[in-house]
């Protein structure tokens, strides 16, 4: 929403990157509007003087569009038509020195943790009660919530320590706080993030405290969804799988990113884990809930990788056929573990591995969603098109796993935000078709 304001009082804000950023953001946001600023979010257009940027920089790949970003902002700047231009996040954490020197058009640079220090820039007053009521910017039925900041792994490949620190689990209360806050807004369905979610409460105890969260999350009034992302595989608290079988608010979802199998390549990148572990786990998660659906994520072009090594990835992938699967290549990123090695493999290599993975991938998909024809999924309305509503089961997480499509109707009304009872009639390897029965 937009309030009338004095035009040096109006800001946008560019996020890029994942939902930990996004939640960075929205927090800000929420800063800056109880000083009294008028905020737009991720706008089509830019016409306030004020513009700040908050930047990803894990991956090569997300380090170029956020450079990019910075350079299309700072021509509009050289150009008069933004006055201020302010960057923050990942990037601007692990390369301000040199982004400095390279794009001086921009007034400052901040890092991750430095939001009291941005908002004293723009002449704005930083407020920690405000924590706990967060303006969100996705679709008002569901939000993020952040249980920790920065991560104490030390895989090789990974560059997060670099740009977030150590771990830090948010004290229990605030995220109860968080919680409530969010189903008075109408918030749904909550997805816990961070960048480990099973390191939760190490800190703050010696004790891995995610499973009681989620028990205490799951009595906040008005949330029906608990959803899990980024669960490490070593060290795994398997009292988690007894909390997601007793409890019908914790969905019956993981997202447990493996990175690779071989034990050759898993020990190169430090993951703590050998093949017959990971193996082992999988078992153990999917026969305490046979429901499960499992969402992993590999790395491939990995230094060191030999065909022999990507072939076993391929297998195992085969063999365990998983629900939902993303893929990325392996980027050389300064001061990791992993820059010391030789990155021998060529990015068309890579590619190509990845491609190959992402094919095999989808003929699985194609054969679990088949599955599920003629089933009947209490299922959460995202949004409508002209033709179709769009929804997601307990099965799938926003943006990046199946939709359910429901042709709209003047006979077949939804609503955006509800839950409906929705029969399968037919699959594709990426989404769902269905038709509604009645509402939840």
């Amino acid at each position: 929403m937009r309030t009338k304001s004095h035009k040096d009082k109006q800001i946008q804000v560019v996020t890029l990157g994942c939902s930990k950023n996004w939640v960075d953001s929205e927090n800000l946001i929420t800063q800056l509007i109880h000083s009294d600023f008028d905020v737009e979010h991720n706008p089509t257009d830019y016409s306030a003087p004020t513009v700040i940027i908050n930047t990803c920089g894990f991956i090569e790949r997300a380090k170029e569009e956020s450079i990019q970003t910075i350079l299309e902002f700072a021509k509009l700047k050289s150009r008069g038509h933004i006055e201020q231009l302010y960057v923050s996040g990942c990037l601007s954490q692990r390369y301000k020195d040199q982004l400095e020197v390279d794009i001086p058009e921009v007034d400052a640079y901040f890092g991750t943790l430095e939001m009291p220090a941005l908002l004293r820039r723009l002449n704005a007053n930083y407020r920690a009660e405000l924590l706990g009521e967060r303006q969100i910017s996705t679709p008002g039925h569901y939000a993020f919530l952040k249980i920790s900041e920065g991560c104490n792994r030390t895989c090789s490949f990974c560059a997060i320590p670099l740009m977030r620190g150590k771990h830090i689990s948010v004290p229990e209360e605030q995220l109860l706080h968080q919680a409530r806050q969010l189903a008075a807004q109408g918030v749904k369905e909550l997805i816990l993030i961070a960048q480990e979610l099973t390191y939760y409460g190490l800190d703050l105890n010696r004790k891995r405290l995610l499973p009681s969260l989620l028990e205490k999350l799951a009595n906040v009034e008005g949330i029906e969804w608990l959803r899990l992302h980024y669960a490490y595989p070593a060290g795994f608290p398997l009292e988690l799988l007894d909390v997601m079988r007793e409890h019908p608010k914790v969905c019956r979802y993981l997202d447990l990113p493996l990175q690779h199998i071989s034990d050759h390549v898993l020990k190169a990148m430090h993951r703590g884990v050998s093949s017959g572990e990971t193996k082992a786990l999988i078992e153990k998660i999917r026969r305490a809930v046979p429901e499960i659906h499992i969402r992993t994520t590999f790395l491939v072009g990995f230094p060191g990788e030999t065909s022999s090594d990507f072939k076993e990835l391929c297998h195992f992938v085969e063999e365990q056929q998983f629900d939902r699967m993303g893929v990325f290549t392996y980027s050389h990123e300064d001061g990791t573990g992993a820059h010391s090695l030789e990155d021998s493999i060529s990015q068309e290599v890579k590619d190509q591995r990845a491609q190959e993975l992402m094919d095999l991938q989808e003929s699985i998909s194609l054969k679990n969603n088949q599955l599920k024809v003629g089933a009947v999924f209490k299922t959460l309305i995202d949004r409508k098109t002209r033709d179709h509503y769009y929804g997601r089961t307990e099965f799938d997480s926003p943006e990046v796993d199946n939709e359910v499509l429901i042709p709209a109707t003047d006979q077949n009304y939804l609503r955006i935000g509800d839950f409906a009872h929705i029969r399968i009639t037919a699959a594709e390897p990426h989404d769902l078709i269905g038709e509604s029965l009645h509402h939840v």
